[in-house]
């Protein structure tokens, strides 16, 4: 199969979560937007094109199918990628715990953005730095937690047991929070042995490896999801 990934260009945003599990798998992809520019999303968004009309990018075309959402297409993804376990069971555990990644990511993204996605940073600085304080020393924590006893509950190296499109999507989330909250993330690494460790075997993947070496591997910057701003970063 050759899959068709449609996503915004210039940023990693919520895109790098289904790109790095087509890396991974060596899948045959083409990166729509980045060939031929943000506006051959618009017939999709608009509800013109073949398949199913999704609500905003990321979204995958593979055949006639069009599946949009990072959990839907991860969950879609995962069998033919050998991404996730063939148990119905443990599938459904992945995508819980894809779903509580995507969680964590909506809070991170309002966090920059507490009072409007349409306005400015700048327009909303004060309660960012309330939310961004609540989400360094309540909720951060409490994922990353949850995420670490995931982790010890399934033998320490995974989060099924097994390699998984969740250990990417974790990788990934680590990744950013680095990027968005460096003295936070390192005050927390103490407590996020299991992850940490997971973090650096996934960056050692061949493909994966290969993948963060290249130009295909943008930058995290200000305009996408993980967003740094020194005035939202501390220890707690």
């Amino acid at each position: 199969m050759h899959y068709a990934l449609y996503y915004w260009t210039g940023i990693q945003g919520r895109g790098e979560f289904v790109r790095l599990a087509l890396e991974d798998a060596g899948a045959e992809y083409a990166d729509m937007a980045r060939i031929h520019g943000d506006a051959v999303m618009e017939p999709f968004l608009r509800g013109k094109a073949e398949g199913g009309q999704p609500f905003a990018p990321p979204f995958l075309k593979a055949g006639r199918q069009v599946i949009a959402q990072v959990g839907a297409i991860l969950d879609f993804l995962g069998p033919p990628l050998d991404l996730v376990p063939q148990a119905a069971a443990r599938r459904v555990q992945a995508l819980q715990l894809q779903l509580t990644i995507a969680d964590l990511v909506a809070e991170v993204h309002d966090t920059h953005h507490p009072i409007a996605a349409s306005k400015y940073y700048e327009d909303q600085k004060s309660e960012a730095k309330a939310r961004a304080a609540s989400l360094r020393g309540e909720r951060l924590p409490k994922f990353l937690g949850y995420f670490e006893r995931v982790l010890s509950a399934n033998g320490g190296r995974h989060a099924l047991r097994e390699h998984s499109y969740v250990d990417l999507s974790l990788f990934q989330l680590l990744s950013g929070l680095d990027y968005m909250f460096p003295k936070r993330m390192q005050a927390l690494a103490p407590t996020l042995p299991l992850l940490r460790a997971l973090q650096e075997r996934v960056a050692k993947r061949p493909n994966i490896a290969a993948y963060l070496a290249s130009e295909r591997r943008l930058a995290f910057n200000e305009n996408g999801i993980f967003r740094h701003y020194p005035e939202l970063d501390g220890d707690t």
